[in-house]
């Protein structure tokens, strides 16, 4: 038997998993860290938490799986996109990582844009609109504010690039993490060095970029030994988390995609052409399989909606299964509310940090129950929009849900009806960290291909088809929902 291992490094907690060559998964590890608030907007973590998750994470799950160590033929990585970790010429850390959610570069995003001539151009050069959370706007902050440290940058990687670093010894990235970093050209493969020239930028501290599947070495002795592993245990690039959700959910061909109801929301959409034409309101990154591509929308808000009803709004102790039997009471329509979910501005298909989140249709015969299921449609209603967008530029025929969301009976089914989609649910609910592991077994050779071994091991379990009934009355607030977004888009701007 042969063995593989995922390793995840999310923003909360490093994930480590076992699976076995038939994609059966043998054990699993969480590791949890913290989140350092600078201050508002600002979020950053020390990236030798993540070695330090990791190493417990994957003793633990070694332990807990009870395999014999030289069983285990490879090891790959994913994590958090967008997130960087700045090297000095000694590959030390020079400053804690700033992470994907840190706000801070709003005005580097803007030199950017007057830089390169606009919207329009940055997407010829790397696919993507500057958004605060991505790479480049960070090492135009470091320059501005920290020069010492940007003295110093002599390489920017990515988390989960850096402990593959602690791992083989190995400086660099793969395709589906350079995507994230607004400096990739994400059509033709390649750092972009006319725009590194345009923002003047260190030509020097963009590492190689390699597949997601290449071997880039041998796991380093000194951690082999901390860990228990055998000294020839391969070390697989990886991909971003994005990415590697999408294989663990077996989006690896056209016409499926991946939807997650988690904190936030993404659609994960796989397509071979590169061609794809863009508004700057999806992402399109290069995907860690099959030399392909994905387009993925990105709501801020998703389950984080539900969260806040029930903390803020709500103020109770009920667990999520009581609101959400709760709901099940409301009629569909939530007795006319519709819930805008931004939260937190919103990402797709609106990139607006103004954007305002709102209960419409408020009356005095509004129940607890008509909120709590005005929130799940109006979060599924947000899930239309993205969906809409992406159907501009692939077709899908196949979704699949994942995430937290996906526990729901209801809310699939409130998906499903607004939609007006069938709705796959999969065996496989272990995110990123199973795609990794996937990763691991295709570059070392333990399965042949991608499509092959998810065609084995992820399973559609249940289907859910839509109630025609209500499909009809929520096309109604789907008009109703774009028409709210548009047309107080102007007074959110006030209010910001």
């Amino acid at each position: 038997m042969e063995y593989l291992i995922g390793i995840d490094i999310g923003t909360s907690g490093v994930k480590a998993i076992i699976i076995d060559n038939t994609g059966r998964v043998i054990s699993s590890r969480i590791e949890s860290y913290d989140i350092k608030v600078i201050k508002k907007g600002w979020m950053e973590q020390d990236p030798e938490e993540w070695w330090n998750g990791t190493k417990k994470a994957v003793s633990e799950v070694i332990k807990e799986g009870a395999i014999n160590k030289d069983e285990i033929k490879a090891i790959s990585f994913t994590g958090q996109m967008h997130s960087s970790v700045f090297l000095d010429e000694n590959n030390s850390v020079l400053r804690p990582a700033i992470l994907w959610n840190d706000t801070r570069t709003s005005k580097q995003c803007k030199e950017i844009y007057d830089t390169v001539g606009g919207l329009d151009q940055l997407l010829n050069y790397v696919s993507n609109s500057a958004l605060e959370g991505f790479t480049a706007p960070k090492i135009l902050w470091l320059r501005e504010n920290e020069k010492q440290n940007y003295e110093k940058l002599e390489c920017v990687l990515l988390p989960k690039d850096y402990i593959r670093y602690k791992f083989a010894g190995d400086i660099g990235t793969e395709m589906s993490d350079a995507a994230g970093t607004l400096l990739y050209d994400v059509k033709n493969k390649k750092w972009n060095k006319e725009l590194i020239k345009k923002l003047n930028l260190k030509d020097n501290i963009f590492p190689k970029v390699v597949k997601s599947t290449d071997v880039v070495g041998k796991i380093n002795k000194e951690v082999a030994k901390e860990l228990g592993l055998n000294e020839e245990t391969l070390i697989v690039a990886g991909g971003a988390d994005n990415a590697c959700a999408a294989i663990g959910s077996g989006i690896v061909e056209n016409s499926k995609a991946a939807l997650s109801i988690g904190t936030s929301g993404t659609i994960v959409a796989y397509t071979d052409k590169n061609d794809i034409k863009t508004k700057g309101n999806l992402h399109f990154f290069n995907h860690a399989c099959n030399s392909s591509w994905y387009i993925m929308t990105v709501m801020l808000s998703a389950g984080m909606c539900f969260k806040w009803l029930k903390k803020n709004i709500l103020k109770t102790d009920k667990s999520y299964d009581e609101l959400t039997n709760m709901a099940s009471e409301a009629l569909p329509g939530s007795n006319g509310v519709i819930f805008v979910p931004y939260l937190f501005g919103e990402r797709s298909p609106h990139p607006d940090p103004n954007a305002k989140s709102m209960f419409y249709g408020l009356s005095s015969n509004t129940t607890d129950k008509d909120l709590i299921r005005s929130v799940l449609e109006g979060v599924s209603l947000g899930f239309k929009d993205c969906l809409v967008s992406i159907e501009n530029s692939v077709d899908i025929e196949e979704i699949r849900i994942t995430g937290g969301g996906a526990n729901s009976q209801l809310w699939t089914s409130i998906m499903a009806d607004v939609l007006n989609r069938e709705i796959s649910l999969i065996n496989i609910q272990e995110g990123p960290a199973f795609g990794a592991a996937i990763i691991a077994g295709v570059g070392s050779g333990v399965f042949k291909n991608f499509k092959s071994i998810l065609d084995k091991s992820v399973k559609v379990i249940k289907t859910v088809k839509p109630n025609k009934e209500n499909a009809k009355l929520y096309e109604k607030y789907y008009k109703i929902y774009t028409l709210l977004y548009d047309n107080l888009k102007e007074c959110s701007n006030l209010l910001s």
